[in-house]
């Protein structure tokens, strides 16, 4: 699952708006728009501040490698 949609169904899970979120977040609501759409370049600090309400935060995962 992609961080964004990841986002979008814990919020929702929980009954939040995107201001809700954001508020409570402490980021402004364009970051979580920005979030929520999928945008490439985040910080990293905003994203975990988001995701600490949840009990999550943004670590290494390991890629699958092609061979």
């Amino acid at each position: 699952m992609k961080l964004n949609e990841f986002v979008k169904q814990k919020r929702s899970f929980v009954k939040l708006t995107q201001p809700e979120l954001a508020e409570k977040a402490g980021v402004g609501l364009r970051f979580i728009r920005d979030l929520e759409q999928g945008k490439e370049t985040l910080r990293l600090d905003k994203v975990n501040q988001v995701l600490q309400l949840f009990g999550y935060q943004v670590g290494p995962v390991e890629m699958n490698k092609t061979e």
